[in-house]
């Protein structure tokens, strides 16, 4: 595998998401994106890679995961997505439960994936803070990206269900609003009082960078109800609202489309499990880009294990989504939401050098990934003469 961060990519079909797709070059200098397109030369001394036709691509981008705190085949084990002993726990971080040697990452690169946001789950109203991070790394703190990139909340059946068997607040929707209302205007008291005189209040610092537009809040919504919910109480406070599932947002395009809110739509392939996800439609994504709406299309891995997030953008193609937009939608839409587009996303000059080199159109799921490089290095390999890939130890 190439070891250096120095080399040009050639004769690929280079599809850079943000422009016209070109039959050409790209070179990587120092792990980034130094050139690309139809007429470029490689630098003397680099080394060079001949694509013969393959499609180039940037790192898939999957913006709602629980890739390494709900780790798969470890049972209670591996299960670090929901601190469900309170109902407000804006203060856990997801970083702190990751491991970066579970399946599901080498799954990630196998497919494309170079960059995932971990959240924590959805049993409480307020969940935690969000992390971006590269999905290849020994230790996650040199996988991070942003963090924290957002704040996770949940409305709906989860967190009533839950602390409701708890003999708790919440135990209905009415509920699960006013602990969302309690816990900001506490930490607006907070944020008000001389920064000398504060007391020690992890909740409510977490809750201040929300406040003051320093992160997304990260909403858990399904029906249209709490769809309309959540919009809601972000316009009583005014923070930056993230619509994360967003089921039957489909009904609500134009009033979403509006307010400029975006919509992390999924997971697809899955059964109707309960009530709230009764309406759950591949044509949504389709319907929602159409009315002005940012769309991101998600897996919630490990709901939808995360090397289907492909699958899922082409069945979004298949029900009447443009494929330029469906592929804006794994790529350049979720790094504008995670606030990290001016690394990743795309195929242009000055971006890390995250792409994937597929044997044709990733929409046809018969087209698999070749190689995969995060920062400039090769981190995945497929052979095909064996018919089995290889990705990189994480040491």
């Amino acid at each position: 595998m190439v070891a250096q961060r120095n080399y040009s990519v050639k004769n690929a079909h280079i599809v850079p998401v943000s422009g016209t797709p070109f039959d050409g070059t790209i070179v990587v200098t120092d792990g980034q994106i130094s050139a690309l397109g139809a007429d470029i030369e490689s630098p003397e001394g680099y080394e060079i890679i001949d694509a013969q036709g393959a499609w180039l691509l940037p790192g898939l981008i999957d913006a709602h995961v629980h890739l390494g705190v709900h780790e798969q085949g470890e049972g209670w084990e591996g299960a670090d997505f929901n601190e469900t002993t309170e109902a407000v726990t804006a203060a856990v971080r997801a970083i702190d439960a990751i491991n970066p040697h579970e399946i599901g990452f080498d799954d990630a690169v196998a497919s494309g994936v170079t960059t995932v946001n971990v959240n924590p789950g959805s049993a409480n109203p307020i969940g935690g803070l969000t992390v971006a991070v590269k999905t290849h790394g020994g230790v996650v703190d040199d996988m991070v990206v942003r963090s924290p990139s957002g704040l996770k909340a949940a409305l709906g059946e989860n967190p009533k269900r839950f602390h409701g068997d708890q003999k708790r607040t919440p135990s209905t929707r009415l509920g699960t609003a006013y602990t969302l209302r309690k816990a900001f205007t506490e930490a607006k008291h907070w944020m008000a009082k001389d920064p000398e005189d504060r007391p020690v209040d992890l909740i409510s610092e977490a809750l201040a960078k929300v406040l003051a537009g320093e992160i997304p809040w990260r909403q858990h919504c399904h029906r249209a109800d709490d769809i309309a919910t959540a919009i809601r109480i972000a316009d009583e406070f005014g923070y930056e609202l993230v619509l994360d599932h967003g089921t039957e947002a489909f009904k609500l395009a134009d009033r979403i489309a509006a307010r400029g809110i975006p919509v992390l739509y999924g997971p697809m392939m899955v059964s109707r499990s309960k009530v709230e996800v009764r309406e759950r439609t591949p044509t949504a994504p389709g319907i929602l880009s159409a009315a002005g709406v940012k769309v991101s299309i998600i897996t919630d891995h490990p709901v939808v294990p995360i090397d289907f997030l492909i699958h899922q953008a082409a069945l979004a193609v298949r029900e009447g989504m443009d494929p330029a937009e469906a592929l804006k939608a794994v790529t350049l839409h979720p790094a504008e939401v995670l606030g990290v587009a001016d690394r990743m996303g795309s195929l242009e000059v000055g971006k890390d050098a995250d792409f994937a080199l597929w044997s044709g159109d990733p929409l046809d799921t018969r087209n698999r990934v070749l190689r995969t490089w995060i920062n400039g290095r090769e981190v995945y390999r497929f052979d095909e003469q064996t018919r089995r890939g290889a990705v990189v130890p994480r040491w």
